[in-house]
């Protein structure tokens, strides 16, 4: 990296005692700003440390020396120091004197954003958070100058205190060929970056510290007109931004929606819950929690849902050595346990138990003799027989081996009303430690159909007299046989679906099956998913629809079918 300080312009506006004490201190090139204060000792603040220069407090001529010798203060009460990057804060009393000075270290890091070039050649735009003085503004100048002179676009600069350009009419050389529009007055800095797109035709407008609701308004008017937006704002992550009122449209915006009870069921959360209210602003938010370590959200709008829904996110993690090595992680930040932002536990958070507990199984108690008389039908004495068929040959002894938390594997399953091939095809292509028996006797648990289940008293009636837990199975499809599986085995079970694995919903296995599956998980993975926009699929016969059904049924979603044969096809909604 190449940096260019000027800090010998800054050292020069200082009063000569304490340019003498920076001089000579051995972090001199460290320095991040040099703080004083009327009546107290002056200050000198580094990235590790802050140190007092001298032994005299500061007195009004002190502060008066520096204030002949920066350029007017604006209405934000900042100044600079011609053509350079230098920033100059004024702490003033009740009467509007200047009692207090901020003199802040402006820096030109040349190559600084080699972490997120790659996010910065996509176009999409970038929305940088982190704390004051991590290096925000310094990593903005330089998107601004890698944007102008490398890609050739054309990059306007929405400079409110002449911070990223520079004080005075001629900007800093560190922006490129980047132009700079200057602003008046802070609070118009909204109307400034509209004036930008309608007179000056940019490809990328860069504004430092959207803070209002107006500017927050006017990002997303600029964003909505195709160009590339490149800003900051306050907030160590994306959820402070969710909860700030103010700020939250850059990432969409949050509304209370109230759900149905099927909708709050499957969800396993209240009737009203949070939700994401438009796309937003920012495709991409890079989170500098230290001035090597980003982290990176390269799908917000996937993030924010994920946030509203209590699921802690997994983002990408990219650090960069004393060797200037990159180095990209994917991994989960040390972060308490995510209670969502409706104020529910999320489902992740919520410790599942381990051991003979995952499978719902209780130690029995002495074995219980059946009443085998007293049947009323000869149709209710073969019922009652063909709860414990035998099995084939090699079946009737359990194997058992511990699972990774101490569980009994494999788990015997006894089904009822679930269709045997369908079951066989999970547990074969999922690899689950299931096996399946027709002797209830043998089983660990009963996996019956909710609708067979209300009618079958008989079958309750045996299992609770064995203690044999029964898990019901909503429908008699795979999604939902492979969701009851999941959770029988204490699996976690997974809130946004992964990559589906087609094997799983086709009958035949021939081509035009995988060939519709597959149509119809790019539909769902490429566009209804990341864009939130309804898909029709192409025309195909009932048995394949019914596979497409079921597959998008996996992910969440809706779909149905519409048109007249031959022509009848799918139609999938986004959630």
């Amino acid at each position: 990296m190449q940096i260019t300080d000027d800090i010998g312009k800054l050292l020069a506006i200082l009063p000569p005692d304490i340019r003498q004490q920076i001089e000579q201190h051995p972090k001199q090139d460290r320095l991040i700003e040099v703080v004083m204060d009327l009546g107290r000792l002056p200050e000198a603040r580094f990235p590790d440390e802050a140190v007092y220069l001298g032994n005299t407090p500061i007195s009004p001529e002190d502060l008066q020396h520096c204030i002949e010798r920066v350029g007017s203060f604006s209405g934000d009460n900042r100044a600079g120091i011609e053509r350079t990057l230098h920033r100059i804060s004024a702490i003033r009393n009740r009467t509007g004197i200047i009692i207090g000075l901020t003199c802040r270290m402006g820096r030109a890091v040349f190559g600084t954003i080699s972490m997120i070039r790659d996010l910065v050649e996509t176009g999409q735009s970038l929305l940088l958070l982190g704390r004051p003085g991590v290096g925000k503004t310094t990593a903005l100048r330089e998107i601004a100058r890698v944007l102008a002179d490398d890609f050739n676009k054309r990059v306007v600069i929405i400079d409110t205190s002449n911070e990223i350009a520079g004080d005075g009419d001629i900007p800093h050389p560190a922006i490129g060929r980047a132009r700079r529009m200057q602003v008046s007055r802070p609070e118009l800095q909204h109307q400034v970056m509209i004036e930008a797109v309608e007179n000056h035709m940019p490809e990328v407008i860069v504004i430092d510290e959207i803070g209002t609701e107006l500017e927050a308004l006017a990002a997303r008017t600029i964003a909505e007109r195709g160009v590339q937006l490149v800003g900051t704002a306050h907030g160590n992550r994306i959820d402070n931004l969710i909860k700030n009122p103010t700020l939250s449209d850059l990432v969409g915006g949050i509304q209370a929606v109230t759900l149905g009870d099927e909708e709050a069921r499957r969800r396993g959360s209240q009737k009203t819950v949070l939700e994401r209210k438009a796309p937003p602003t920012f495709e991409i938010a890079i989170e500098m929690l230290e001035r090597q370590r980003w982290v990176i959200h390269e799908n917000v709008s996937h993030t924010v849902d994920m946030l509203l829904r209590g699921v802690e996110p997994n983002p990408q993690v990219r650090t960069v050595d004393e060797n200037a090595e990159l180095t990209i992680t994917q991994e989960k930040l040390d972060k308490p346990p995510s209670y969502g932002l409706t104020g529910t536990v999320g489902l992740e958070s919520v410790p599942r138990p381990t051991g003979l507990r995952a499978s719902g199984r209780m130690t029995p108690l002495a074995p219980m003799g059946l009443n085998q008389g007293g049947f009323s039908s000869d149709f209710e004495r073969l019922l009652d027989e063909s709860w414990c068929q035998p099995e084939g040959e090699g079946e009737s002894e359990k194997i058992r081996i511990p699972g990774p938390n101490g569980e009994d594997f494999p788990v015997y399953v006894y089904p009822y009303g679930i269709g045997r091939s369908q079951l066989e095809q999970v547990i074969d292509v999922l690899n689950l430690p299931v096996v399946l028996t027709k002797d209830l006797s043998n089983a660990d648990v009963v996996l019956a159909l909710r609708s067979h289940l209300k009618n079958e008293s008989k079958l309750r009636q045996i299992a609770r007299v064995r203690q044999i837990p029964v898990h019901g199975v909503k429908s008699n499809t795979i999604p939902q046989i492979t969701r009851t599986l999941r959770r029988l085995l204490g699996m976690d079970e997974v809130k946004i679906p992964e990559t589906a694995d087609l094997r799983l919903f086709t009958r035949g296995g021939n081509d035009d099956e995988l060939e519709a599956l597959e149509e119809a998980r790019l539909a769902v993975e490429q566009i209804v998913l990341p864009k939130g926009q309804p898909v029709e699929l192409l025309p195909r016969s009932p048995q394949v629809r019914k596979m497409q059904h079921e597959l998008v049924e996996h992910y969440r979603l809706q779909s149905d079918s519409f048109g007249e044969e031959p022509n009848r096809r799918l139609r999938i909604y986004p959630a």
